[in-house]
């Protein structure tokens, strides 16, 4: 499958670029991308959720009155989740959310994300570019050249880049991520991809 090249200003060099088939060109597989996707937002969860139990709670344990003869029912501590401001009964306790997914399955969920993106005309390859400065500004132009400025893009990088990682920080809905360390959450929660020609090799090798 090839794709053709765009130049930092949007307009494209005439160039193509192979994408590997394997990785661009694959059915998607839906079950899987909804798994990878909520095994991601699971582990963001904090679960820090707590309320008190009976043994936790302030409050006397004497007994309200006598067990037998007064007409009413039975009671024991004040602290019993039956009577207001009582403990509660099997409240939340801190804990994780997340939960295990297969490499296979994560690959395949990966792949699925970016054929679907590939189907829809959502990826856009771009020449490798790099910035003299962190400068927003630059940035944003950037993203109006491929008109993207008020849309949510993912720019793919083969590595770290820090100049551009910090111009496009402060620009709302601009996201950058390196070929290493994709998810799928990422690739699906942006309407167009941005992926730096030497991104290409790295995403097929991971």
């Amino acid at each position: 499958m090839k794709a053709e090249v765009y130049n930092i200003s949007g307009q494209a060099t005439g160039r193509t670029i192979e994408l590997p088939d394997a990785v661009f060109g694959i059915e998607p597989n839906e079950h899987v991308v909804y798994l990878a996707v909520k095994q991601y937002l699971a582990g963001r969860r904090s679960g820090t959720h707590k309320t008190l139990e009976k043994s936790e709670l302030s409050g006397s344990t004497r007994k309200l009155h006598k067990q037998k003869g007064t007409g009413g029912s039975r009671k024991g501590s004040i602290k019993n989740p039956l009577f207001k401001g009582g403990a509660r009964i099997f409240g939340p306790r801190p804990r994780s959310y997340d939960f295990k997914l297969n490499k296979k399955v994560k690959t395949l969920a990966k792949y699925s994300a970016l054929s679907t993106k590939v189907q829809g005309n959502s990826i856009k390859i771009v020449e490798d570019f790099n910035f003299e400065s962190p400068k927003t500004k630059e940035y944003i132009t950037f993203l109006k050249n491929f008109g993207l400025e008020n849309k949510k893009s993912l720019l793919i990088l083969p590595d770290l880049n820090e100049n551009v990682y910090l111009s496009s920080r402060n620009v709302q809905g601009a996201n950058v991520a390196t070929a290493d360390n994709l998810n799928t959450y990422e690739l699906m929660n942006n309407s167009t991809i941005l992926i730096s020609e030497k991104s290409i090799e790295v995403i097929a090798n991971s």
